[in-house]
């Protein structure tokens, strides 16, 4: 990080953008100079203690810890199958920079379960896989569109006197997951 800080440091006039906009309620113009948050953004995935101190654990310690709690005959299908979806990987580098650093949690496992056979044991390489697609931005929405197009939709979803009935609690029981049982 102290390397991307010196390179806008070091030519702020080809790193630094300004953007020009109009406020909507008062349309008075502003501008806006964007430097060290084009970087900064995306890295709170990876070291989250840049904004806050009640979340610790970057995104790729939360990843391979779903996948290690899912059962071992799935674990690898899952690592080399990781998809991006959403807004926020859509940023420059995003999917390789996660894949690497998943790749680096994983091969470290790997060496130290090796160490601790005494080298008996050699573990067959786990592959790491980050997807990047077309559609990443809006996979989600688009996913939950299709969702809603099906006729099972209004089985699976919580209508709003059961909301009221439960409260928010409600939505921590899926009925999707239930019916795959």
């Amino acid at each position: 990080m102290a390397k991307e800080f010196s390179k806008y440091d070091a030519d702020p006039v080809k790193y630094y953008k300004q953007f020009n906009a109009v406020n909507s309620v008062n349309q008075a113009s502003y501008t806006v100079d964007v430097g060290y948050e084009r970087f900064l953004a995306p890295e709170v995935f990876f070291n989250p203690e840049l904004v806050s101190s009640d979340f610790l654990t970057p995104l790729p310690d939360i990843v391979d810890t779903c996948i290690q709690v899912s059962p071992i005959d799935t674990r690898r299908g899952l690592y080399n199958n990781i998809v991006l979806s959403g807004g926020s990987t859509m940023f420059k580098d995003f999917g390789k920079r996660l894949q690497r650093d998943i790749k680096r949690i994983v091969d470290g496992r790997v060496k130290k379960s090796e160490d601790l056979s005494g080298g008996r044991l050699q573990a067959k390489p786990i592959d790491v896989n980050v997807i990047a697609h077309k559609k990443q931005r809006h996979a989600v929405w688009f996913g939950g569109s299709i969702m809603a197009c099906t006729d099972q939709f209004y089985q699976f979803s919580h209508t709003k006197a059961e909301y009221e009935e439960h409260g928010p609690s409600i939505c921590r029981h899926n009925r999707v997951f239930e019916s795959l049982a």
